[in-house]
């Protein structure tokens, strides 16, 4: 009989994870328990996606900011610091910036306008239009911003981010100047020494400072990349990926995950004999179509995964060949011609116009979205995400 499902998603309860749990055993007993409870089978290929950020609660990864201010005291010494283009979170961002005031004297802190990397807006485009206000050359001060924009509350949590990072800066013993540019090197003409925090864009941020001039210049993933005060630390990503944990600390990215993917595997296949393909995933690469936020606030969606995952999809698109060579059939006279065309497609269909419309994205970014939106970022208690039949087609 053939195959009616494809895909399925199913968000798999496990304990609260804790410092020091054998997280790949929880996974793997999680996810067994969940099949013999509901009555389904593994099969090879399977997808098991596990949430970063039980990954980094079962790792203890976590930095205080009294770490964060250690590090940002040696790394700027001068204790004068343009820091430029934060995102607007208080989940994401806001425990970091209490750390890197407190290692410091003074902030030029530096807004992109009219909307931070991810979407969150400081105002809109039409008031933004209505202004006369050149985004692209114009350099505001805070009075200057005031006169034109007045007090903007973020729409979704009600926050006027420009007060509150200011008084943030201020509780913890520095200056602060803000200002409004969307130029990285606008920063410059307050102070050499910079701290860009952007997420997607920091390669060119730095590059851009350090031709322009600047004498020192840190990203995020430059702070926290080695254990201060025996905090945790993440080697490659720094304090980008970090959540607010408590008022005085932050969970970070979790580190060495290829080595628990690898593991989680390894223990899948001793316990079931099937072949699962394991990932880590974070933020889902998606736009909210009405507040218009990009949930990518981590530095990549998925930061390991078991090698299956590598590539990305080679798939025809099946509307396209029903409506142009297979046109003239109906019925199972066309269900079987799109089927054998799949079964004979080539390896590598880039460019070829029978996919178009299909999603030239990366797999782990296809899943990551998937296991993301499934497990959700509230109270479903479901950081394991199982997804099987990914990788089935119309054919099977």
């Amino acid at each position: 009989m053939q195959r009616m499902i494809g895909t399925q998603a199913r968000g798999i309860r496990a304990p609260i994870i804790r410092e020091g749990d054998d997280l790949a055993a929880i996974v793997v007993e999680s996810v067994c328990s969940a099949a013999q409870a509901e009555g389904f089978s593994l099969r090879d290929r399977d997808v098991v996606g596990i949430t970063e950020a039980v990954v980094a609660r079962a790792q203890g990864n976590y930095a205080s900011v009294d770490a964060i201010a250690a590090d940002v005291k040696a790394k700027f010494p001068n204790g004068e610091i343009g820091v430029i283009f934060p995102i607007l979170s208080r989940n994401r961002f806001a425990i970091c910036l209490r750390g890197i005031a407190r290692g410091a004297k003074k902030i030029i802190l530096q807004l992109s306008y009219p909307a931070d990397e991810v979407g969150n807006h400081l105002i809109s485009e039409d008031d933004l239009d209505r202004s006369g206000v050149d985004p692209f050359q114009d350099v505001l001060d805070e009075e200057a911003y005031r006169k034109h924009f007045g007090c903007q509350l973020h729409p979704f949590t009600g926050v006027d981010y420009v007060e509150y990072y200011t008084s943030l800066i201020r509780e913890e013993g520095a200056d602060v100047q803000v200002i409004f540019a969307n130029s990285p090197c606008a920063v410059l003409s307050y102070t050499k020494d910079v701290l860009a925090c952007d997420i997607h864009t920091r390669a060119r941020t730095k590059r851009l400072l350090k031709a322009a001039g600047a004498n020192t210049v840190y990203a995020l993933d430059d702070l926290m990349t080695a254990s201060v005060n025996g905090s945790g630390c993440n080697e490659e990503y720094g304090l980008l990926g970090s959540n607010k944990a408590t008022e005085q600390s932050v969970k970070l990215f979790p580190r060495d995950c290829r080595a628990f993917v690898a593991a989680v595997q390894d223990r899948f296949l001793k316990e079931t004999g099937k072949h699962i393909e394991v990932m880590v995933y974070g933020d889902g690469a998606f736009k909210d179509p009405v507040g218009k936020i990009w949930e990518l606030a981590d530095p990549v969606v998925s930061p390991a995964y078991t090698d299956g995952l590598s590539g990305t999809p080679n798939e025809l698109k099946l509307k396209y060949l029903a409506d142009n060579q297979f046109a003239h059939l109906k019925g199972e006279e066309l269900r079987e011609a799109i089927a054998a065309s799949i079964r004979q497609k080539d390896k590598d269909l880039k460019g070829r116009m029978e996919t178009q419309g299909t999603t030239p994205r990366r797999l782990t970014d296809l899943l990551g979205s998937l296991c993301d939106l499934t497990s959700g970022s509230g109270d479903k208690g479901t950081p394991i995400v199982l997804v099987q039949g990914y990788f089935d087609s119309y054919a099977d």
